[in-house]
């Protein structure tokens, strides 16, 4: 079956530029026959995809004899239209966008990050007791974002950007179905959301740098038309037997979210779209904390059993928490999990086998359709799932023949607790 797969990959590796709009919503052979070596469980879930609404991309990786990249998408079940709730994955761009204001700025990200309250549902933040000087920054609000996946620290940084420069930038990029508009886990209206904190910024010694007043955005969020899901939800204790409405939540393609780590990952990648305006330094920064496992980190301190390696890292490795993540295996990612959807965004490599691949999926656990509950399958099937694709995409990596063997000096990272 390897040398079936392989022979499609040489039919279908020409068929699709990675993104390429001609590709979206494409079926392709090479991509269904590596995940038809799954498990029993696995292709019967794969059986019922569009309940699952599953949705995975798998780029491919080569490099020439300069080392420079080109990049091959397979897609499976993927519809760039298809809405699912993106979760914490909001927080990959809301990272870049604040390490690019900050340059607008001229301002450097480890300033301290002071948030007001100036409107209802608004709260301040003076210092935090988990970075090494005691104070919120830009710096370390990112630092929470990759290791944990820190809703408050999202907030800060969405606050901080306000809703008009997330919209308007990520559009001038090329992200025109990118919808990033509210906090997170924060019951707030739109009215509130439209509405984002004062914030300044201040050196070590608390002289000030710069103040930003309180801004209001009144201008289009880039709805796309009613989107209602499930049968029910709970809403203050009680059942409320009708759809839930996502319309005003955010929305991130999988198409989108796979590009803008694409382009954080290898600055040489299409730069005249899409491109993020990172140094070099921020950009080593990104790839640290992106791949940083808790228990590498001094600041925070994320002592186990609570956070274990794969706290933040399903594909591959799930929910394990008893598995420790070889130290040849980096996962430079995002991801996503709340109303039953599970996401991971991530580029994956194995620094002695010399394999690379981006690989970006999407599953949906909610059987009984009623949102709110707190019951959806997660550790049944969303985990086991994205566990055994990433696998599948791995072992496939490990066999197929390459011209040129990637040489993956750039993601030979120092870590905190190197």
């Amino acid at each position: 079956m390897i040398l079936k797969i392989m022979a499609i990959s040489l039919l279908t590796g020409m068929l699709c530029a990675v993104h390429s709009p001609s590709c979206k919503g494409q079926e392709s052979e090479l991509l269904e026959n590596i995940l038809e070596q799954g498990s029993k469980s696995f292709r019967k879930i794969l059986k019922k995809r569009d309940r699952y609404e599953i949705q995975i991309i798998y780029t491919r990786i080569d490099r020439d004899e300069t080392n420079k990249p080109s990049f091959t998408s397979y897609y499976y079940n993927f519809d760039h239209d298809r809405y699912f709730y993106p979760a914490s994955t909001v927080k990959m761009p809301a990272a870049f966008l604040a390490l690019e204001r900050m340059n607008e700025l001229g301002l450097a990200r480890q300033l301290f990050m002071l948030t007001d309250s100036a409107y209802a549902g608004q709260s301040a933040v003076t210092m935090d007791s988990t970075s090494s000087s005691g104070m919120p920054s830009v710096e370390h609000y990112i630092r929470k974002i990759f290791l944990v996946s820190d809703n408050d620290a999202y907030n800060r940084l969405y606050e901080f950007l306000g809703q008009e420069y997330i919209l308007n930038t990520l559009k001038d990029k090329g992200y025109t179905d990118t919808r990033i508009i509210h906090r997170l886990s924060i019951p707030l209206s739109e009215d509130q959301n439209r509405h984002t904190n004062p914030v300044h910024f201040t050196d070590a010694t608390g002289s000030n740098i710069y103040d930003q007043p309180m801004k209001l955005y009144e201008g289009d969020l880039n709805l796309r038309g009613e989107i209602t899901k499930g049968k029910g939800f709970i809403l203050d204790g009680e059942l409320v037997r009708e759809p839930m409405d996502f319309t005003r939540k955010n929305f991130f393609p999988l198409d989108e979210m796979q590009e803008m780590l694409t382009h954080v990952l290898f600055p040489e990648y299409s730069p005249e779209k899409g491109a993020f305006n990172l140094t070099n330094d921020q950009r080593k920064f990104l790839l640290q904390y992106m791949s940083q496992l808790p228990g590498e980190t001094d600041y925070p301190s994320y002592p186990e059993p609570d956070y274990y390696d794969a706290y933040c890292k399903f594909l591959l490795f799930g929910s394990e928490k008893n598995v420790k993540i070889p130290s040849n295996i980096r996962i430079f990612n995002k991801i996503g999990q709340a109303y039953g959807y599970v996401t991971d965004n991530a580029y994956i490599i194995d620094l002695d086998k010399n394999i690379e691949f981006l690989l970006s999926a999407v599953i949906h656990t909610n059987k009984n359709r009623i949102y709110n509950d707190g019951e959806y399958e997660y550790e049944e099937t969303a985990f086991p799932f994205m566990k055994e694709l990433g696998q599948l995409i791995y072992e496939y990596e490990l066999k197929r023949p390459r011209d040129n063997s990637p040489d993956l000096t750039d993601f030979r990272l120092v870590y905190d607790s190197n």
